[in-house]
């Protein structure tokens, strides 16, 4: 609303139906406001949101907002039969896949605090069981000035957004745009046909570690013909390689990447390629066992969510010191210290007697020639209770290759024993692989995507 009175003409998002300036965008979201007023939603109500345009489901964000009312995000791409599912676990008040109808009227006030229930969206995680997430408003708004700060984002900026506002990594970036008075491209969904196009204008992109080749490939593609005015990355969601920062200085592009969860929010940033440091706030604490090498990641910050919705289970857990855990393996950690991240806990494989961290084995094989991304999970063993296996995404995946790469800097309980390939990856909103569903899918033995490699 300030960026609507003081600039109403600078475009506030571009869709694939278009442009709204900061004052369309207002104006609507008023409009809006007013319709769910009208409706009888107002303070505390949960508005189960779902439209397919990711500018209608921003307008939907932000009417919510301003009729105090908590949206809580929904995948138009659901079955209608999961949709039911999920909204009979979800108490909603009202629930909308269309534009939300508008009305004309006096403007809707509400008086935002601090500890407003300001959104909602589900984190799918690895195994693929959707929970709801919700957090009150300075858990977000509160660390908007500290990104500022190390990206340098503000008004004059284009910023693409090139997956689903459902997934709270571009959820964020969207309204952290608006906040900072730039523009946010929002396509929906990840396009490499239209990547090309998006990247002549945009001077920011946000994006998951596994799609930063793309845009780089993208970049040096139309350097001659266009060139491109992008100069940040913002990378989360994944452990970034470090020779994808080094591509990217060379292009111009400074890379700012960071470690969190949908739950915690921002963890640790590294803004220089100096390693992962708590971001501004969070407090670290990795919790070792007596006997182990590894420990969870705990963190105690003003960015951390509510919990979930209507009492379900997840990986989050909370002590009574105000500490928050995904269950995230790192290595001991003091303060001053670089974080070093090893996984997810249950993630980890027992094989004869090993703990072998699937990040670790991945981290060598996407380096492999042919290789564009990697799963690795444990698949039964009568003897060893579980076996390293390496599902590869890539067209010319050659298992020499592999077991090379593995025999040179992995140890033998690391090394894959069993070796797929597959044309694509299945992957979570966010874009991460789907641990879980890829376990699930060599589970059952009978997927033809997946090609046991001789």
């Amino acid at each position: 609303m300030r960026h609507a009175s003081a600039a109403p003409d600078r475009i506030a998002v571009s869709g694939p139906g278009g442009d709204l300036s900061y004052a369309e965008l207002a104006s609507r979201a008023g409009r809006a406001a007013r319709g769910l007023a009208g409706e009888g939603i107002g303070r505390g109500a949960l508005v189960a949101v779902a439209q397919a345009d990711p500018v209608a489901l921003l307008v939907a964000v932000l009417a919510a907002d301003l009729a105090g009312a908590t949206p809580l995000l929904c995948d138009h791409a659901w079955s209608e039969e999961r949709r039911a599912q999920v909204m009979a676990a979800v108490p909603v008040a009202a629930r909308f896949d269309d534009p939300l109808p508008e009305a004309d009227g006096p403007p809707v006030r509400h008086r935002p605090a601090p500890d407003d229930l300001t959104w909602a969206c589900f984190s799918s995680g690895s195994t693929g069981r959707p929970r709801a997430v919700v957090r009150g408003r300075a858990s977000w708004t509160g660390s908007f000035g500290q990104l500022d700060e190390m990206t340098g984002i503000g008004p004059g900026d284009v910023v693409l957004i090139p997956g689903p506002l459902v997934s709270s990594l571009y959820g964020f970036a969207a309204v952290h745009t608006l906040a900072a008075g730039a523009t946010a491209v929002v396509p929906g969904r990840w396009s490499p046909s239209l990547l090309a196009d998006q990247l002549r204008r945009a001077t920011v992109v946000h994006v998951v570690p596994h799609r930063l080749p793309a845009v780089l490939d993208a970049l040096e593609a139309g350097h001659d013909a266009a060139g491109g005015p992008l100069r940040t990355a913002v990378v989360g969601g994944a452990a970034l390689d470090a020779a994808a920062r080094t591509r990217a200085a060379a292009a111009g592009v400074r890379v700012v990447s960071y470690y969190g969860a949908t739950e915690l929010s921002f963890v640790a940033v590294d803004a220089d390629g100096a390693g992962l440091r708590p971001f501004p706030g969070v407090e670290i604490d990795v919790r070792v066992p007596p006997g182990q090498v590894l420990g969870e990641v705990w963190v105690r910050s003003p960015w951390l969510c509510e919990g979930y919705l209507a009492g379900a289970t997840g990986p989050l857990r909370q002590d009574d010191g105000g500490w928050m855990t995904v269950g995230d393996l790192a290595e001991p950690h003091r303060p001053g210290e670089v974080l070093r991240l090893r996984g997810r806990g249950d993630g980890a494989i027992q094989t004869g007697g090993a703990t072998v961290v699937p990040e670790d084995v991945e981290e060598v094989l996407r380096k492999v020639p042919g290789v564009d991304d990697v799963v690795v999970v444990g698949t039964p063993h009568p003897y060893l209770g579980a076996v390293v296996t390496a599902v590869v995404e890539g067209e010319d995946v050659v298992r020499a290759a592999l077991e090379a790469a593995a025999r040179a800097e992995l140890d033998p309980a690391q090394r894959p024993r069993r070796w797929y390939a597959a044309a694509s990856l299945p992957r979570t909103p966010t874009g991460k692989p789907a641990r879980g569903l890829v376990a699930a899918r060599l589970a059952a033995g009978d997927d033809p995507g997946l090609r046991r490699l001789a």
